[in-house]
């Protein structure tokens, strides 16, 4: 699909949702884009018309089993990357191979991971954003206001509770489509150890 076209199917899409699309002016550079709170597989549908309204070269990282079949055209056509994620440590290699193949584009990454049941958010997008220098830019679905669109981009610092506390003030307000499921943005590595015992 051309980028044209996407971007009449995007318009098409605001003109006849409930949705309203509302987002900061955005800086014309490749960048992760955290689509939170991930709450619904209709998230990706409209991260998808939000980015393509917004002509912004779009990737997303799937589960392999998604790209099995019939369907795995598909989902490469909309921009996916098949990733293994039973070796978290081998994604951001991939996405690094991939960015220096087939050249810049912008990488949804949704660090909550599976809708529901996990504590953290996934630290990939933070991991992949430091090690290709890229900004990052925070997506947002809002089903209290019916909105839904990009926030700002923020460059990270490397501190890690900094960053994060930046990205916490962002969605404080923000509920998905299922607010139950909602993850706090809060990574791991923020949590301080227990002090050994003496």
């Amino acid at each position: 699909m051309t980028s044209r076209l996407r971007r009449a199917a995007a318009r098409t899409f605001w003109r006849v949702s409930r949705w309203e699309l509302r987002s900061q002016p955005q800086r014309d550079v490749p960048r992760i884009l955290i689509g939170a709170p991930h709450t619904s597989n209709w998230d990706f549908v409209l991260m998808l018309a939000i980015a393509w309204e917004a002509d912004i070269p779009l990737r997303w990282l799937g589960k392999k089993s998604l790209f099995v079949g019939p369907a795995g055209p598909v989902m490469r056509a909309l921009g996916g990357i098949a990733v293994d994620r039973s070796d978290p440590s081998r994604i951001v290699a991939e996405v690094l191979h991939e960015q220096a193949t087939t050249g810049a584009f912008s990488l949804v990454v949704t660090p909550e991971g599976t809708r529901g049941g996990a504590e953290y958010w996934k630290s990939g997008f933070y991991r992949i954003a430091r090690e290709a220098d890229l900004p990052v830019t925070l997506g947002y679905v809002d089903r209290t206001t019916m909105t839904a669109g990009l926030g700002p981009t923020l460059d990270l610092t490397g501190d890690v509770s900094a960053d994060m506390d930046r990205v916490r003030a962002f969605y404080a307000d923000k509920s998905g489509f299922a607010p139950s499921r909602r993850i706090e943005p809060r990574l791991r590595s923020e949590t301080p150890t227990d002090p050994e015992t003496p």
